[in-house]
């Protein structure tokens, strides 16, 4: 099972979103489908399993970007302005690798890729509907080229301070998008694409179907950071002045997790995580259910 980093995805969780009563698949009822097709396509999957075989390459785009300004005074700012006298720089390390791993038949027919890249899949956040970013685009664009069956996996590696967004060079950036005739998402999915091509024509020479293939499961307790009486104090600000407005559901959540950890931290000081790591041959995967800094 493969999730992706995005801001337009279903709801699972009932009461974190204000949901309108009517037009709406509710969470709970996504959840449902959710689970029964997943389960569907796991059976599937193993009832209709032949030999096959693997190969893997990288490739490189600019797609994610630092997105915390740094300021003379210090500090740092998602997404702060770039244009100002006291900015000084974007904070850190940007990670342009993408890695590919194809998946082929035993007669080298190409069935499906599994791509990561250091950047959340969030360019059209905001919008009320489903919407797969520009994945989307990637597997339409890979499709043309390799087959309307081929199957394509986004994967996000470690990219908490990365993101799509522009914050340098937007009118130079959106110029040259414009004479190209395309989208941002459009964009962002022509250099992806090229670099699984660039990753793909030398993987294509070494591809193999005997290779080591191991699973790992740990349970880790985790030491959680301790909210101090000075953040709580102003999350349970927050929230009262926050609550005046029903609209301000989702922020109100926010600030009362932040209260709540601090009622909750003496008594629970750490935080039990999963974490599934796995081998494929020269390849290491590695699951984490957090959005971890690129610096981790």
């Amino acid at each position: 099972v493969s999730g992706t980093h995005t801001h337009t995805g279903p709801v699972f969780e009932e009461g974190t979103y204000r949901i309108p009563e009517e037009g709406v698949v509710k969470p709970a009822e996504y959840a449902q489908f959710f689970v029964d097709r997943v389960s569907e396509a796991v059976a599937r999957a193993w009832q209709d399993r032949k030999p096959g075989a693997v190969a893997w390459g990288l490739g490189h785009a600019v797609v994610g970007q630092n997105r915390r300004a740094v300021y003379a005074d210090g500090r740092a700012v998602m997404y702060g302005r770039t244009n100002q006298p006291d900015f000084r720089g974007i904070e850190g390390y940007e990670d342009h690798a993408v890695e590919v791993l194809f998946f082929f038949d035993r007669q080298k027919k190409l069935l499906a890729a599994a791509i990561n890249l250091a950047c959340t899949a969030q360019e059209v956040e905001g919008r009320s509907a489903v919407n797969a970013d520009f994945f989307h685009e990637v597997r339409e664009g890979l499709r043309e080229k390799h087959g309307r069956d081929l199957k394509v996996l986004g994967w996000i590696g470690a990219a908490g301070d990365q993101s799509p967004h522009l914050m340098f060079r937007q009118r130079a950036e959106d110029r040259m998008r414009e004479l190209r005739g395309l989208t941002r998402l459009e964009e962002i999915a022509r250099r992806i694409v090229l670099a699984f091509d660039e990753a793909y024509d030398g993987a294509k020479k070494d591809v193999r179907n005997d290779v080591v293939l191991a699973h790992r499961v740990a349970r880790l307790d985790l030491p959680v950071r301790m909210v101090t009486d000075e953040e709580a104090a102003a999350a349970k600000a927050k929230v009262e002045s926050l609550s005046k407005d029903p609209a301000n559901q989702t922020l109100v959540g926010w600030h009362q997790q932040i209260v709540d950890r601090h009622a909750n931290q003496k008594s629970r000081p750490t935080h039990e995580i999963e974490i599934h790591v796995l081998r494929l041959g020269d390849v290491a995967i590695a699951t984490n259910p957090f959005e971890l800094f690129l610096d981790f």
